[in-house]
This record gives structure tokens, sequence and C-alpha cells, in this order.
């Protein structure tokens, strides 16, 4: 094989091939050069290589070639930025042999693109450095176990404050963190591991911090990480809750104390009022009459504050639930309560959605609402489920009079409470939350006939 063929043969090759002077100037360049570099072969020769070297590279390379080529070091792989014909740079892994002494008479030097390669590992560092500084920065405690829970594979320093334990307290006993758990809630936890474990995704809250009388409350979500069909990490966050649940607690007492109170005085206004209709004249009893319905549409009021509370202290939990099931049991609800109410319901079987634990309060509320309104000796509502991409809508539509604007505004999100626009009670408010907490939505037509109201919740993500 002659001169030409080989130059011929080396010119097919993947690699950029060179061949430098002791002084590293091009004395021979393959055509791989037009591909990577963007080059003519006869620009280069004749040319020093340290000339096209980016600036930051070039003493680093002038280094290392003449380092190999005097003997001090061995033959070593080296990266560095190559300038291309049209001004940009290019990343290149070169390797260098000595043929100094041989029929080619200088260094060989090959050379491979690895520009994509360098692209990645920068981005992924600089991703790596974000989560870094997101992870020293946040107050939620970051976290991944490899799926046995045999080893710590990330937790950042916001555990020690939250758990009240060393992150090192975890190197020999990934699962040490247990001890930092209200022992009341141990088995619960371990629970929610194993289900995490076998591929499952968990919400659980508990208590933590032993030092602080396990005063603390986190929320835990944890997700599993899941390669080629199996369960390879477990990761998640845990979220200090501790006000939320303070201020659960409060509301409840709350709640619970003036629901005792308000029930006891309305009661003895109510007895009192029927005392007095039975012995007084018509005149009294039609005063009677009226002070007995305004008692009972408060104690009812009442009842539906209790519900917002229930709602509003499970904020934070979302369930999936077949909105079928709900609606078929709010609808039995709202027949017992409107026995003359013609209440026809088209679904599918099943429809899974995402939403606040406590929605069914709000689907009640929701078509008794319709009933309660509704006119005629046989009120008619229309209850719908069907599924929209990823949604599922709850359609109820009555036969009554246009709802308030000021309730619309309420429904819809489009004011807030004040002392002059409020509602006209607490039902479309209860509604209106529950959406909210679920990530949902609210959408009102006027129809012919009376009015429509669809909602909206999440499917689960597959």
């Amino acid at each position: 094989m002659d001169c030409a063929q080989h130059c011929a043969l080396l010119d097919e090759a993947q690699d950029k091939i060179v061949v430098l002077d002791d002084t590293g100037t091009y004395q021979y360049v393959n055509g791989a050069v037009r591909r990577i570099l963007g080059y003519d072969p006869d620009d280069l020769v004749g040319d020093a290589t340290f000339d096209y070297i980016h600036p930051r590279d070039r003493e680093r390379v002038r280094t290392a070639f003449f380092a190999t080529a005097d003997g001090s070091v061995e033959p070593a792989g080296i990266e560095y930025r190559h300038r291309t014909a049209d001004g940009g740079w290019r990343w290149l892994e070169s390797r260098m042999a000595d043929h100094s002494n041989s029929e080619i008479g200088g260094y060989v030097v090959s050379s491979r693109d690895i520009t994509e390669r360098k692209e990645a590992e920068f981005a992924r560092r600089e991703t790596e450095t974000r989560l870094e500084e997101i992870a020293a920065n946040t107050s939620e405690v970051l976290w991944m176990f490899t799926a046995d829970w045999g080893e710590v594979l990330f937790l950042n320093d916001a555990f020690e404050s939250l758990y009240g334990l060393s992150p090192s307290a975890l190197d020999d006993d990934p699962e040490a963190f247990l001890d930092a758990v209200h022992p009341d809630d141990r088995e619960r936890v371990r629970t929610a591991m194993a289900r995490l474990s076998a591929g499952e995704t968990v919400d659980i809250e508990y208590r933590v911090n032993e030092a602080q009388d396990y005063s603390r409350w986190v929320w835990v979500r944890g997700v599993p990480v899941v390669e080629h069909g199996d369960v390879a990490r477990v990761t998640g966050f845990s979220r200090d809750i501790t006000d939320r649940r303070r201020r659960e607690r409060q509301l409840q007492v709350m709640d619970r104390l003036l629901r005792h109170n308000l029930r006891n005085e309305l009661n003895v206004v109510i007895g009192r009022a029927e005392l007095a209709a039975e012995n007084g004249s018509p005149d009294v009893r039609e005063h009677t009459t009226a002070i007995e319905r305004i008692c009972r549409s408060i104690l009812a009021t009442a009842e539906k504050e209790r519900d917002i509370v229930n709602l509003l202290s499970q904020a934070g939990t979302r369930v999936t639930f077949d909105l079928v099931d709900t609606v078929h049991a709010a609808v039995a609800s709202v027949e017992q309560e409107y026995p003359n109410a013609n209440v026809a319901v088209c679904a599918p079987e099943e429809a899974l959605v995402v939403g606040v634990a406590g929605f069914d309060l709000a689907a009640v509320e929701f078509i008794e609402n319709a009933a309660a309104h509704a006119t005629g000796a046989e009120p008619s509502v229309d209850v719908s489920v069907r599924i929209e991409e990823q949604m599922a809508a709850l359609t109820v539509a009555d036969r009554g009079p246009p709802i308030p604007s000021e309730d619309i505004d309420v429904l819809l999100g489009d004011r807030e409470a004040d002392a002059l626009s409020h509602g006209s009670g607490l039902g479309f408010w209860l509604v209106r939350w529950a959406v909210e907490l679920s990530d949902g939505s609210v959408s009102l037509d006027r129809t012919e006939s009376g009015n429509e109201i669809t909602v909206r919740l999440p499917v689960p993500s597959t």
C-alpha cells in the first residue's frame, strides 16, 4: 500500500489524526478534521497547533505536549477546546505517540470529539449545584434511600433541626431515624416504608423529635424510583406542619365550644318560643313561629360550619376516591332530606379522582342546594359524571331560579368575604374551598330551565 492509499485510509477514520513536529506544528492532518472542526486539512498544515487551542487550555496543553515529547511523563489523554472554522469551540480528547524516530518523523496525535459528553457533564454539574443550593437553603428535609432502606443516598441538613438527630447518626443504621418518631406512630411509619419499597407513593403525617417531647409534626411524601421494572430507590421530603396542626386543634376546640353553647342557647329559645306559641294569641304565635324558624336556620348554619371545620382540618390530606361512589352516597343523603325530590344520576361505573379528604361533604352540599332551590312540588335535579382527559367533571343541573350574583361570586372565587359581600350562606363556601383544596375548578351556566354547575377534579396520574 503506497502513501496515497494510506492517506486515503486515514481520511476515513472517525478520529482526527495529525502529525506534529517537535515544535507542535502541524505536518499532516487527516480528512476527519472537516467533519469535526470544519477545516480543510491543508488549512492547518504548517500552523502551530497551540494557536488553535482555547486560551484557557493552551498552557496546559503546551506543557503536556513538551513533557510527553521529552519523555519526562508517560503519554496520557488530555481534554481541551479546539477552535472550529466558524469561530466556535469543540472539546477534544487527545492522545499522543512518539514516532519521531520512525519513518513518520513526528508525534502522532489522535483526537476524539467529546463535545456532547462535556456539555452533558456541565449540564449535570450545574443541575447538581443548583440542587445542592436548594437542599442547603430549604427548611424541608430532602431524603433518598436505597429501596431496602439499607443505605442513605442523600439527606440534607434540615433533618437535624426537625427530627432532632444528626444526619451522621444514620450512617451506620439508616433506619435510626425511627428513633426520632413518636413511639405511637412508628408502626404506621414502618408500614408506609414497606409500601414505598413495594412501589407505592405514600403520604403520611406523624410526630417527631424526642428532645422536644415529640411535639413537632411532619408531613412526609415518598415516591419510589423505578428502574427496569424494579424499585431502585425511594425519595421524598418531610415538611414541618406543626403550626398547621396547632391551628387545626385550636379551630376544632373553638368549633366544639361555639356549637355546644350555641346549640344549647338556641334550643332554649326554641323551647320558649314553642311554649309561648301554645299559650299566646295568634299574633304571638306568628312571631314565635318566625323566631323558631330563624333559630333552626342558625342551627343548620352551625352544622355547616362544623363541616367546613372538618374539611379545613384535612386541607393537607389528598386522597384518591371514586367520584361516582361519592355522588351516589350524596344523592342518598339528599333524598332522605328531600323525599319529594327527583334526583337523576348519569355516571360511568367508576371515575377515580384525587381530592381533599372530606370532599364528600361538599358533594352533599352541592346536590342538596340544587334540590332545596328547585321549583315544583317534586323538584327535579340532574346529576352527571364524565371523564374529560385529565379531569373528571361532576355536573348538577336544577330547575330553579337564577342563583344570586353574590353567591355566584363566592362559588367561582371571584370575591372574598367582607362585611358587605359574603354570600347568603356557608354552603357555597364549603364547595368552593373543597374544590380549591383539590386543585379543581368550578364553572356555572344559566340554562333556559335553571342552573348548571360543573365541578372538575384531577384524575390520578398514570
